[in-house]
């Protein structure tokens, strides 16, 4: 007989390798059933929708980014070096790994009430990155009013502001980039092979766009 929670696994971790090698539109119920060597009415048995099996893939994507902006974290103690390190690994994320970041943010997904019993609806999860960034500008903002530099503006939006509108930079740069548009649109520096360099820029840019420029 098989055991249920091994083979509700096994169906999240068909659909994460689907993902992650063919793309989000590669993720039919029936294809991922196949795949996990079960007919196509099982995933039913624990998923009772497509979007709450879905919605399971894409929270892997989550634990995953989480993962990551926790290393990155925990490898420096400055407020805004590590929500650099945050940055730079959204964005990495993104562009390493296009069809689970792509499932991550389906709209019908974030906004479902539709998913597997005892699951943490996935805005949920999305809200817990989030949250985190919160906590970085805060930090980043507590430290630049306790140091101001002279002739500095002082930035008084709230955390929550500032942090979504560095989220929505950071996930248009991805974006953008992923589709060719900002390396279409930018001319490397002289002696510069663009690339890599272009794309630390940018997001050196919306870091200092949002919270100010670096103290020296």
């Amino acid at each position: 007989m098989t055991d249920e929670p091994s083979l509700r696994e096994r169906l999240i971790d068909v659909g994460v390798d689907l993902v992650m090698t063919e793309g989000s539109a590669s993720l039919g119920l029936r294809e991922i059933a196949r795949r996990a060597g079960v007919s196509h009415g099982a995933p039913r048995r624990y998923f009772p929708t497509h979007h709450a099996l879905l919605s399971a893939i894409a929270q892997r994507g989550f634990e995953d980014l989480g993962g990551r902006f926790a290393a990155v974290i925990a490898e420096t103690r400055a407020p805004r070096a590590q929500l650099g390190a945050v940055g730079r690994a959204y964005v990495a994320y993104a562009l390493d790994c296009r069809g689970m970041f792509e499932l991550m943010f389906r709209h019908d997904l974030l906004d479902s009430e539709q998913h597997a019993a005892g699951e943490r609806r996935l805005r949920e999860s999305s809200l817990l990155q989030f949250e985190r960034m919160v906590d970085l500008v805060a930090r980043c903002q507590a430290t630049r009013d306790a140091a101001p530099q002279p002739g500095t503006p002082q930035f008084c939006a709230p955390p929550e502001m500032v942090a979504a509108a560095l989220w929505s930079n950071l996930h248009g740069i991805a974006q953008l980039w992923a589709w060719g548009s900002i390396p279409l649109a930018l001319t490397p520096p002289e002696g510069s092979a663009g690339g890599d360099d272009q794309l630390e820029q940018l997001i050196t840019a919306a870091l200092d766009a949002h919270l100010g420029p670096v103290k020296a």
